[in-house]
């Protein structure tokens, strides 16, 4: 294959939005995440291996590029500190969800779970093709799919959430 057609890339467009939106919450964002993204395929398409999934492939690459760009901003917000001496930072996904008490379940679930779970149960990827989509193993996959499930289940009866917080460096 010697590109993307127009058809398949019409066709994941507005899958590879709604999990960009998933994971930064804020449309221009979102937007943003995708148009990186899509470059990114386009600049890396002799790369892409024609026996494997292409879907997976794309949310590898988004994924991966919303990865890249949270390091970016904690670095920038470390530099940002050091030069000004005031304490800036951007907030963490769990901080963002901590702040948003009145979201619905499955925006209060970790970054890791919440992607698996969208990727899976909303985009329809196999557990292999989410696992080659976050490069993870497919056991990680199954046991953090068994954590979201289980803490969404916990929700939907109505028990408390208890915060998933860990330190990212």
């Amino acid at each position: 294959m010697s590109g993307i057609s127009d058809e398949e890339l019409r066709e994941l467009l507005p899958h590879l939005r709604r999990f960009a939106l998933s994971l930064t919450r804020e449309p221009a964002a979102a937007d943003d995440l995708v148009q990186a993204c899509l470059e990114r395929v386009l600049s890396r398409w002799s790369s892409w291996r024609a026996d494997g999934s292409l879907r997976a492939w794309m949310f590898a690459i988004l994924y991966r590029q919303f990865i890249a760009e949270q390091r970016r901003a904690r670095r920038f917000s470390r530099l940002v500190e050091l030069f000004t001496g005031a304490e800036r930072r951007a907030p963490s996904i769990e901080e963002g969800v901590l702040a948003r008490t009145g979201l619905a379940a499955i925006d209060r679930l970790p970054a890791e779970q919440r992607a698996l779970l969208l990727l899976v149960s909303v985009e329809g990827l196999s557990y292999k093709e989410a696992a080659e989509a976050l490069d993870v193993p497919i056991g990680t996959v199954m046991s953090r799919l068994s954590r979201a499930r289980a803490a969404l289940h916990r929700a939907i009866e109505g028990e408390e959430m208890p915060p998933s917080l860990r330190a990212l460096s």
